[in-house]
């Protein structure tokens, strides 16, 4: 298969599969389970969106300033701190780590 062949296929598939959820009945989608497994996926898909950005290196695992700064960001953002003051923290303390090591 040549890539023009994969990505068509790949486009063909969200295609359906987006369309598919379109034929998922809507009293499925609001009962208590449903949406609660809908939630946490949600929140476990960009929990590890944000483990792979950080922590990933080309195919192996890397500690560097961006672990404090995210454990910063965490904290700050659990005390519901705005949002643009959590990344202009975040980045500080991501720039003085790597100015320090």
């Amino acid at each position: 298969m040549t890539l023009w062949q994969v990505v068509i296929l790949a486009a063909v598939a969200c295609v359906a599969m987006k369309f598919a959820g379109y034929l998922v009945p809507p009293k499925l989608l609001e009962r208590e389970r449903p949406a609660r497994i809908a939630d946490l996926l949600t929140v476990a898909l960009l929990a590890a969106l944000i483990a792979v950005q950080t922590l990933g290196v080309g195919q192996s695992i890397e500690v560097d300033a961006r672990v404090p700064a995210l454990i910063v960001a965490a904290a700050l953002y659990a005390l519901r701190v705005p949002f643009i003051v959590v990344v202009l923290v975040a980045a500080l303390v991501a720039a003085a780590v790597r100015n320090f090591l």
